[in-house]
């Protein structure tokens, strides 16, 4: 790949990066639906099989329009390399597959995305790889966590639904003086936001499926880092499995990428005006979300984000009752638990995103049956508000 895009901003490479235009001299990057590709010679096949040669082979790890979109995420995250996979949580599963192996650990923060717990909990485990669950903020209690056979500190920052922040490079020096890996869920943010490579984490996870989209169409992930760890250990783990981007997903999320920067900064803007109407209202107990100077960890959001984000969480006094009048009053905001979308979306943690944890668990995360989680979209913030606000009228 060219390096060219060194000297340029975040919003150029996401819009220039990775596409070697083809013969037909084309302005859009173009979709390469094939399985397969053609070799000039027996000798070109085996050389491409082999590693010898660079070539495109087989869709499942070698495909144009997959290849263009792990490069440009790779350079917009400041990464040598991107495995791009069939989703965030095959980013996730295809990194602890690469890198771990029956007999490690794993400290997680508690407060990540319940299907992670998940994971971690009763697939991991089955394989001899535990994990021990700590509070995010608690670096105390992250150093404790850590055993002889630990390798990865794995953390979601800001985490989903209560926008809780970890200190990435405090973290970093941690997992450093261990010998572990610090693996970063950047989904709420994205590079647009944040820049945990740069802060000293060793891997960045993507949940393509959101805000690197940005409407909501398909499913993906993306795994960055450099290019032993991920170009090597987790691309085989991609070519082996399987876990793949299709070229149409890869293609759509490259579309999304061009206007990333600019839908973060208004995501930004519109979660802060929600948030800050948020804290008015008497129905609600508590308001969560980094742009606030009430949120506890405001001095860190803005020392290591260039951005809140678009994601505000808040409990309702009157708990799991009054959080569900508020959602079924709703005639504009969508219903959902996907979020990242131009469209406000509005769901219930526990009963949804973290509805597999148990009442312990949801305890230990801090998701109360009052919590409502708004994944604040692009409408007019007015209307947001109105719509929120008929909802609120009824309690």
């Amino acid at each position: 790949m060219s390096q060219d895009y060194d000297d340029w901003g975040l919003a150029t490479r996401a819009i220039r990066v990775g596409h070697d235009r083809t013969h037909e001299r084309e302005h859009s990057e173009p979709i390469f639906p094939t399985s397969s590709f053609i070799f000039n010679s027996a000798a070109e096949a085996a050389a491409c099989f082999a590693g010898d040669t660079p070539g495109n082979i087989y869709s499942r790890f070698t495909n144009p329009t997959v290849r263009t979109f792990e490069q440009r995420l790779a350079a917009m995250e400041g990464g040598d390399s991107c495995v791009a996979t069939a989703s965030g949580m095959a980013a996730i599963l295809a990194v602890c597959i690469g890198l771990l192996k029956s007999g490690d650990h794993i400290v997680s923060s508690r407060s990540i995305f319940g299907t992670t717990t998940v994971l971690f909990e009763k697939y991991l485990s089955r394989f001899g790889i535990t994990t021990t669950f700590v509070s995010q903020a608690d670096i105390d209690g992250w150093e404790k966590g850590i055993r002889p056979n630990t390798r990865m500190l794995f953390v979601e920052t800001p985490s989903n639904p209560l926008t809780e922040l970890a200190d990435i490079e405090v973290l970093s020096n941690l997992a450093k003086a261990y010998d572990c890996l610090l693996v970063v869920d950047n989904c709420f943010c994205t590079p647009v936001l944040q820049q945990p490579l740069a802060l000293g984490a060793d891997i960045v996870i993507h949940s393509a499926t959101k805000y690197l989209d940005g409407q909501g169409r398909c499913v993906g992930g993306a795994v960055v880092g450099d290019a032993k760890l991920v170009g090597e250990e987790v691309y085989g783990v991609l070519r082996t499995a399987g876990p793949s981007l299709s070229p149409f997903n890869a293609w759509v999320f490259l579309k999304g990428l061009e206007t990333l920067d600019l839908r973060m900064q208004a995501h930004s803007r519109n979660a802060t005006l929600l948030a800050k109407w948020l804290e008015d209202q008497q129905a609600i107990e508590r308001v969560y979300f980094p742009g606030l100077e009430s949120h506890p960890q405001y001095g860190l959001a803005i020392k290591q984000q260039s951005g809140p984000g678009g994601i505000v969480s808040f409990t309702l006094k009157d708990g799991q009752e009054a959080a569900w009048k508020v959602m079924d009053s709703v005639k504009m905001l969508s219903i959902t638990a996907n979020l990242g979308d131009t469209k406000t979306t509005i769901t219930h943690p526990a009963t949804t995103t973290h509805g597999r944890l148990s009442p312990e668990q949801q305890q230990q995360a801090g998701i109360s049956g009052g919590l409502v989680r708004v994944a604040v979209g692009l409408e007019n913030i007015e209307d947001i508000k109105a719509d929120l606000a008929h909802g609120l009228a009824l309690l």
